[in-house]
């Protein structure tokens, strides 16, 4: 029977770390957004802190081991990557939809665009770890 091989070794804790701190970023950018100004731009805060929970579930899902855990990483990873194209790409043609920024906003260039490299990255990853045989 395949073993499911841990995505938190190696490489992999870079990976983790690499989320939490996007996860943090998020969040508390976020919660100041919403808190501070939240009718200024109302749906650009929401899909922060929506970018913030998508960091937290993949951080947590990444760091631990099992199928469902990788299930879920897997799940978090492609909804983050289909948020980072479809909201970096209305960022550009739609301006007026976001009169401030995102963590997508623009493929995630205020943050020097790690936000679209780090779901391929961690879809990478993942596929790296899928499942090798024991033996």
């Amino acid at each position: 029977m395949p073993e499911q091989r841990k995505t938190a070794t190696g490489p992999g804790r870079i990976l983790v770390a690499v989320y939490a701190i996007f996860a943090l970023a998020a969040t508390s950018r976020a919660a100041v957004q919403i808190a501070t100004k939240f009718s200024e731009a109302p749906v650009a805060y929401v899909l922060s802190a929506v970018a913030a929970v998508i960091y937290i579930v993949a951080t947590v899902a990444l760091a631990r081991s099992g199928s469902m855990s990788f299930r879920v990483a897997l799940a978090s990873c492609t909804v983050e990557l289909l948020g980072v194209l479809t909201v970096g790409t209305l960022s550009i043609f739609d301006k007026a939809a976001f009169p401030d920024a995102t963590v997508w906003s623009g493929y995630g260039e205020g943050y020097l665009f790690i936000p679209l490299v780090l779901p391929v990255i961690g879809l990478l990853w993942l596929r790296r770890t899928a499942r090798v045989p024991q033996g």
